[in-house]
């Protein structure tokens, strides 16, 4: 048996998936014919949807995801951080480097998981709440090459010294996770990161990934 559903609900949920998935918002025009209503009804979702901060209309009228989405977003950090820990635990362990999981918030980086290996001597301290510009960093710098080539191999992004001296960082790309736009990555005390390490921080990236499908 078919459950009841709310299709004006449908509707906004439906208004707001299709407006995370551009970056130029959509117009009043756009969302009836995507959504196959009459421009009436899509006022009347994108009203509600902006008393709730979820949707804003720039000064050209086009609609776009508003920062009340940042607020909900921010909920879903401590599942997802639980979903990663596994990966991060057995990346940190197998590399001796801090293994982190950091997620787009805004326009900058945050580190919302961070796990120490246990057998080292020293490491890089690193604490989830950290943040950073995209542009600065493994991390951030990962994510921005898999939204450059969203169909490519996004492989293994490595920096030095760009957030702390000293430091090396390599990262990889969450891909194929809707809603969550990340990277996970290691941060390391060495000149360069060792061969061995890009692989294997690609494939802790696929299996974080394939927890959160």
């Amino acid at each position: 048996m078919t459950a009841e559903t709310s299709q004006t609900l449908d509707r906004g949920l439906r208004v707001l998936k299709l407006l995370a998935d551009t970056d130029h918002g959509l117009t009043v025009t756009e969302l009836s014919t995507k959504l196959g209503v009459n421009r009436t009804v899509v006022y009347r979702l994108l009203a509600t949807l902006e008393q709730h901060a979820l949707v804003r209309r720039d000064l050209g009228g086009r609609a776009r995801v508003g920062l009340g989405v940042l607020r909900l977003g921010r909920q879903v950090h401590p599942l997802v951080r639980e979903a990663a820990l596994p990966a991060l635990r057995s990346l940190a362990e197998d590399i001796g480097a801090t293994a982190h999981l950091t997620l787009v918030d805004g326009t900058e980086a945050l580190a919302v998981a961070v796990v120490e290996p246990t057998w080292t001597d020293y490491h890089v301290a690193y604490r989830a709440g950290f943040r950073h510009p995209l542009d600065r960093g493994a991390a951030g710098r990962a994510i921005l090459a898999a939204r450059q080539s969203p169909s490519a191999d996004p492989g293994c992004t490595l920096t030095h010294g760009e957030l702390e001296a000293g430091a090396s960082g390599a990262a990889a790309p969450l891909v194929g996770v809707t809603g969550v736009e990340g990277s996970v990555g290691v941060v390391m005390l060495t000149d360069s990161v060792p061969e061995r390490v890009g692989p294997r921080v690609v494939e802790a990236a696929r299996e974080v990934a394939e927890a959160l499908r």
